[in-house]
C-alpha cells in the first residue's frame, strides 16, 4: 500500500501541485513571520547587551511612601554616587540623566519618531557610554553631542547648529561631538542628544539629582558581590539595586514580550491563509479519490481493508505536506530576510545580527505543513474506504443520501444560528466583555455558513441565469456545471468568502471609526487649534504664554492632568482655564450647568454615576500635595475618547501639583482656522519640532492616516489567503476539467467550438468566485456592524458607514480572480482532443 501510495503521487503531481502551492504559501508565511520576528528580537536583545556593557550593578530611586497614594520617586544625589564609588569591588560610578529631546533636521522636520527622541547627559570629558567619533564632550548650556546615526540621517557634523526642544521652548547648541551608541531607541529609528550633566539635570529634573547610578565593578569582582556591597550603604527607602546582568534580561524580556504581539498578529494571518488551504487540500483529494474509485475497489477486491485504503490516501498527503513543508520553509528563510530588509528601505533602522533560523522555527514549519495537509485529507480517505466494491466496479458513484444531506443542513443551520445569537448578544455588552462571546460567535456563524453553503449555492447561483443566458449555450453549460456538486463549488467559494469576509469587515469598522472621530472632532471641541507635545509628553507653561501674545487669539486654555483621592479611589483631574473652557469645547450637558470656577467642578456622566453624584453633590478630594478640599459638582456632562474626567479651574488645581506642566493647550482665534493663523502659531513656538499645531481636520487626518497604514497592513497579510483561494479555483476548476473530458470532447463533437469550451469554463469560474464574493461581504458587513456595535458603548459618536465603493470593488475582485483563474483551466479544456476525450474513461 505504501509503494501504491507513492506511485499515485507521481503519477497525479500535476494535479497535486496547486495543492502544494497552497500549503507552501501558508507553511512559508508561518515560518517567514518566525524567522524575521526571531531575527529582529535577537539583534534587540544582542544590541541591548551591548547596551550595559558598562554597567555591574546600577542604583536606581524607589517611591516615597505617601499616605494619599501619590508616591513620587526619591532622588538620588551627589552624595549618594560619591558612596557608590568608594565601595569595595567599585571602579567607577557615573550619574545618569535622561529625558525627552526633539531635534530638528535641516528641514525643521523632527528627527526619528516623537517617542524615540531622548535625551541624557554625557559624563564629565570622556564618558565610557558613548565613546567619541568627532569633536569633544559637551560643556555649558550652548553646547550637545549628537549619536553617529542621528548626524548620518540629518547631515549634522562638528561645529553645526541644532534646532532641538525639551519641553517646549526651542534650544539652539552647537554639536560638540559625535558619539557611538549602542542604545536600542536609536538602533530603532529614534535620536541621541546629550547635554553636560549640569545642563541635563536642570532641562530635565533639578540640580544634582540623578535617574540612575551606574557603578563599574574592579577587574575580579562580581556583579553579584557589588551589589552586596552597595546594598550596604544604600538606603533601602531611597534606592534599590540591580545586576547589569539582570538588567540585560529585563529588557531582553521587554523586547520578547514587544514582538510577541507583532508574532501572534502575524500568526493569525498565516493560521487563516493555512485554513483556507484546508479547502484545497480537501477538495483536491475528495476530486483524486472519485477519480479513482475502479482503482481503489480494485484494490478493496484484491484483499485490502477500509484502514489500508485509508491509510494510502493520508500517506499521499504526507508526501505532500513534507514536500510543501520544506519548501515552505525554504520559503520563509526567504520571506524574514525580505521583510528585514524591508524595514530598512522603509526607513526603520533595525541593529546589525545574523538571520536567526532556530529547531523550534524549522520544526513547526515541518509540524504545520504535514499535520494540515493530513488532517484536510482524512476526510475524503474516510470516505473512500467506504466505497462498496462492487458499486465502485460499475462506476456508481454514491450520492449524498436525502439523510446526510438533511443532517448536514440541520447542523448548519444550527450553528448559524447560534452564531448569530451570539453576536447579537455580544453587541448588548460593554467594550472588553463582549470580545470573547463576539469571537466564538463569529467563529461559529462562519462554520455554519460553510456547511450551509452547498444548500446556498443552488439559489444564489440561479439567480444568475438571467444574466449567463445572454452567453447562450456556454453560460447555461457554466450554470449547471457550477451547481453539478454542491459540494465541490462549496468548498472553492468558501476559501474565497472568508479572505473576503475579514477584509470587509475591517473596512467597515475602519471607515465608520473615521467618520465618529471626524464627529467627535467637530462636535467636542469648538477650538480652533490643540496644541500638544509630539511625543504625548507635557508641555511647558511659557507654551500657553507665547501662544496667549499672537495676535488674532481670543481664548485659550491650558489643560492639565493631576491624580487625587476621592472616595478612597484614584481620580484623575483635569484643570482648564474656567472663563475661557466654555467657549473652547462643546460637551453635551445633562445635568446642571457647563460652569467651572473656584470649587465648582463639571463631571463626566460615568464618574458622576460611579460615586452617585448629581448636579449640586459636594465631595471631599485629597490633591497629590495632602491638602484636602471639598468641592461642588456644578454639572454633569456626556463624555468623549477627547474630553472626560473631572474639570475644574486651574487657578484651584495649580497650587497642589508639585510642578505645573500642560497636556494640551486649546486655542481659539478672532478669524478661525486658517494656514496664515496656523503659521502665526507655530512662528510664536519658534518653528518647534516638538509641538503639534493641529487644527480638527489635522487631528482626524492625523487618526485616519493610522487607520490607513493599518488597513494596507491587513490588506497586504489578507492577500496571502485570497491568493490560496486562488489557488484553489484553478485546481477545483483544471481537475473537473480532467473529470469532464469525455464530455468536453461529445460537446466538441456536436458543435461547441474551442471559443464556447473556453468560455464555459471561464463563466463557471466566475460564478464560483462571484458567489464566494456575496457571501464574503455579506459576513464582513454583519461583522463590522456588530463590532462597531460593541464600539459605540464606549464612542457615543460611532457611526456605521457602509463603504459601497470599495464593497464594489471587492466584488470585482472576486470576479477578477474568477476571470484569472480559469485562464489555464479553459485553455486546457479547449486544447483536449476531441476523439481523445471521447475515448477516455
Amino acid at each position: 500500500m505504501f509503494r501504491t501510495a507513492l506511485r499515485n503521487v507521481f503519477a497525479h503531481k500535476a494535479r497535486l501541485l496547486m495543492t502544494v502551492l497552497a500549503v507552501l504559501l501558508g507553511v512559508a508565511f508561518v515560518s517567514g513571520t518566525l524567522v524575521f520576528t526571531n531575527t529582529i528580537s535577537d539583534a534587540y536583545q544582542k544590541s541591548s547587551a551591548k547596551g550595559f556593557g558598562q554597567v555591574d550593578v546600577a542604583i536606581r530611586p524607589e517611591r516615597a511612601a505617601d499616605g494619599d497614594g501619590f508616591g513620587k520617586k526619591r532622588e538620588l544625589t551627589r552624595p549618594l554616587l560619591d558612596k557608590a564609588a568608594g565601595v569595595p569591588g567599585a571602579a567607577s560610578a557615573i550619574g545618569v540623566v535622561n529625558g525627552f529631546t526633539a531635534i530638528a533636521g535641516k528641514d525643521g522636520k523632527l528627527i526619528g519618531g516623537g517617542f524615540q527622541s531622548q535625551g541624557g547627559n554625557y559624563w564629565g570629558d570622556k564618558d565610557p557610554r558613548y565613546p567619541l567619533t568627532a569633536g569633544h564632550a559637551p560643556h555649558g548650556a550652548g553646547e550637545i553631542a549628537i549619536d553617529t546615526e542621528t548626524a548620518r540621517r540629518a547631515g549634522y557634523k562638528v561645529g553645526d547648529t541644532v534646532r532641538l526642544s525639551v519641553d517646549g521652548p526651542v534650544l539652539e547648541p552647537v554639536v560638540a561631538g559625535v558619539f557611538r551608541t549602542d542604545d536600542g531607541n536609536v538602533a530603532a529609528g529614534g535620536s541621541l542628544a546629550l547635554f553636560d550633566t549640569a545642563t541635563a539635570q536642570r532641562l530635565f529634573h533639578s540640580a544634582g539629582a540623578y535617574d540612575e547610578i551606574d557603578v563599574k565593578a574592579t577587574p575580579g569582582t562580581s556583579q553579584n558581590a557589588l551589589r552586596e556591597a552597595l546594598d550596604a550603604v544604600v538606603p533601602k527607602d531611597t534606592a534599590s539595586t540591580v545586576t547589569g546582568r539582570q538588567l540585560a534580561d529585563d529588557q531582553a524580556e521587554q523586547i520578547s514580550a514587544a514582538m510577541s504581539g507583532m508574532k501572534t498578529g502575524l500568526l493569525v494571518f498565516a493560521g487563516i491563509a493555512l485554513f483556507v488551504g484546508t479547502f484545497i487540500i480537501a477538495n483536491t483529494f475528495t476530486m483524486l479519490v472519485a477519480q479513482r474509485t475502479k482503482e481503489l475497489a480494485l484494490l478493496r477486491a484484491v484483499g485490502a481493508s477500509r484502514r489500508q485504503v485509508t491509510r494510502s490516501v493520508l500517506i499521499e498527503a504526507f508526501v505532500v505536506g513534507a514536500v510543501a513543508a520544506v519548501g515552505g520553509l525554504a520559503a520563509g528563510i526567504g520571506i524574514g530576510a525580505a521583510m528585514r530588509s524591508l524595514m530598512g528601505t522603509l526607513g526603520a533602522t533595525v541593529p546589525d545580527g545574523p538571520l536567526v533560523i532556530s529547531p523550534g522555527t524549522v520544526a513547526t514549519a515541518l509540524l504545520v505543513g504535514v499535520l494540515i495537509t493530513m488532517l484536510a485529507a482524512w476526510l475524503p480517505g474516510r470516505r473512500a474506504a467506504k466505497i462498496p466494491p462492487v458499486a465502485a466496479m460499475s462506476s456508481i458513484h454514491a450520492k449524498a443520501t436525502t439523510k446526510s444531506l438533511v443532517l448536514r443542513n440541520t447542523i448548519g443551520a444550527l450553528l448559524a444560528a447560534a452564531g448569530v445569537a451570539v453576536v447579537l448578544y455580544a453587541t448588548t455588552m460593554d467594550g472588553s466583555d463582549g470580545q470573547a462571546p463576539m469571537g466564538l460567535g463569529a467563529v461559529l456563524l462562519i462554520v455554519g455558513v460553510f456547511v450551509l453553503t452547498p444548500l446556498l449555492s443552488r439559489p444564489l447561483i440561479a439567480a444568475a441565469a438571467p444574466v449567463l443566458r445572454v452567453f447562450g449555450i456556454s453560460g447555461k453549460l457554466a450554470r449547471q456545471n457550477s451547481v453539478r456538486n454542491p459540494r465541490r463549488t462549496a468548498a472553492t467559494a468558501s476559501a474565497l468568502m472568508i479572505g473576503l469576509t475579514l477584509i470587509t469587515g475591517m473596512t467597515v469598522m475602519a471607515g465608520s471609526l473615521q467618520k465618529s472621530i471626524d464627529k467627535m472632532a467637530s462636535s467636542a471641541i469648538r477650538a480652533d487649534y490643540v496644541v500638544s507635545m509630539a511625543n504625548g509628553n507635557s508641555l511647558s507653561p511659557d507654551i500657553e504664554k507665547k501662544l496667549a501674545a499672537v495676535d488674532g487669539v481670543t481664548d485659550i486654555s491650558p489643560l492639565r492632568n493631576a491624580p487625587s483621592r476621592i472616595d478612597r479611589q484614584t481620580e484623575f483631574l483635569t484643570g482648564v482655564k474656567g472663563a475661557a473652557i466654555g467657549e473652547l469645547t462643546d460637551l453635551d450637558v445633562t445635568d446642571g450647568s457647563f460652569e467651572v470656577g473656584g470649587t465648582g467642578v463639571v463631571v463626566d456622566s460615568d464618574t458622576a454615576g460611579s460615586h452617585g453624584w448629581k448636579a449640586g453633590s459636594r465631595f471631599q478630594v485629597s490633591y497629590e500635595d495632602g491638602a484636602k478640599e471639598s468641592l461642588t459638582v456644578a454639572g454633569v456632562y456626556e463624555a468623549n475618547e477627547m474630553i472626560r474626567g473631572i474639570i475644574l479651574d486651574n487657578a484651584t488645581l495649580s497650587p497642589h501639583q508639585r510642578g505645573a506642566s500642560d497636556m494640551q493647550v486649546m486655542v481659539k482665534t478672532a478669524g478661525g482656522a486658517s494656514a496664515a493663523v496656523k503659521d502665526r502659531l507655530e512662528k510664536a513656538l519658534g518653528d518647534n519640532p516638538a509641538v503639534k499645531v493641529q487644527d480638527k481636520k489635522d487631528i482626524s487626518d492625523d487618526i485616519a492616516q493610522m487607520f490607513t497604514l493599518m488597513l494596507n497592513m491587513l490588506y497586504g497579510l489578507l492577500a496571502m489567503a485570497v491568493i490560496v483561494a486562488v489557488l484553489g479555483v484553478i485546481n477545483t476548476l483544471a481537475m473537473s476539467v480532467f473529470e469532464r473530458s469525455q464530455e468536453i470532447g461529445m460537446l466538441r463533437a456536436i458543435g461547441l467550438d474551442r471559443k464556447g469550451i473556453k468560455r464555459m469554463v471561464r463563466l463557471e469560474s466566475l460564478v464560483i468566485s462571484l458567489f464566494g464574493g456575496v457571501l464574503g461581504i455579506g459576513l464582513g458587513v454583519f461583522f463590522g456592524w456588530a463590532a462597531g456595535e460593541l464600539l459605540g458603548s464606549r464612542m457615543s459618536t460611532y457611526e456605521l458607514v457602509l463603504p459601497w465603493g470599495r464593497m464594489a470593488l471587492f466584488l470585482l475582485l472576486a470576479a477578477t480572480v474568477g476571470v484569472l483563474a480559469a485562464l489555464w483551466p479553459a485553455r486546457r479544456a479547449a486544447r483536449l482532443n476531441m476523439l481523445g476525450a471521447i475515448k477516455s474513461e
